[in-house]
């Protein structure tokens, strides 16, 4: 693993976790924990409205983090309107120190490294039920509560979890924008941390 990242991950205090974030994090945790007994791989789809933030922070860093504490997760992302994975997430998780490829084009499939030996992750704006994303056997978490409120019923999913975070496209092209983005994806990194520490 790169060890930017494993640097990273080992400064992440997930004991600052508080305890109504803990309340919102304990059905994720029990639900990986669960698969994890059964020897059964969690497929993970982190839902928000358009798969370009917050969705997309949670997907990479559930991936990395389960993988560093030695839980088998299949992580994906997905929203109800396809729009592009927003490039000031993709600068924050550079920031982060990964390795991210930019191919182009209006909705980019970007290719995040976090390792030498594994396939890159692969981020771009979709809705939650488009390939690659399952089917069935999926625990859809809800990252924003837009899609929450107006996406009710998730097709194929055996969970439902609202985990919200709050949108960092309010300080968009502000003095804070880099600030608000990084805030919020060591947020998220630190939760999930809290998730999959468990060992």
């Amino acid at each position: 693993m790169n060890i930017n990242v494993i640097d990273l991950i080992n400064k992440l205090d997930h004991t600052e976790v508080n305890d109504h974030r803990k309340a919102l994090l304990k059905p994720l945790r029990d639900y990986v924990v669960l698969k994890a007994k059964q020897k059964i791989e969690a497929n993970l789809n982190f839902i928000c409205t358009h798969n370009s933030r917050r969705s997309q922070l949670s997907q990479v860093w559930a991936k990395i983090i389960s993988e560093y504490y030695g839980y088998n997760i299949n992580s994906f992302s997905g929203g109800i309107e396809v729009t592009a994975c927003n490039e000031r997430t993709i600068a924050s998780f550079e920031r982060m120190g990964f390795e991210v490829k930019n191919p182009g084009g209006k909705n980019p499939h970007y290719e995040i490294t976090y390792h030498e030996n594994r396939k890159p992750i692969v981020v771009f704006s979709k809705i939650y039920d488009d390939a690659p994303n399952p089917k069935n056997n999926f625990a859809a978490v809800m990252t924003c509560t837009h899609a929450d409120e107006n996406c009710p019923f998730i097709p194929g999913a055996e969970k439902r979890i609202s985990l919200p975070f709050e949108d960092p496209k309010a300080f968009d092209d502000t003095p804070k924008e880099s600030e608000k983005y990084d805030e919020r994806s060591l947020q998220i990194a630190t939760e999930m941390k809290y998730i999959f520490n468990t060992k």
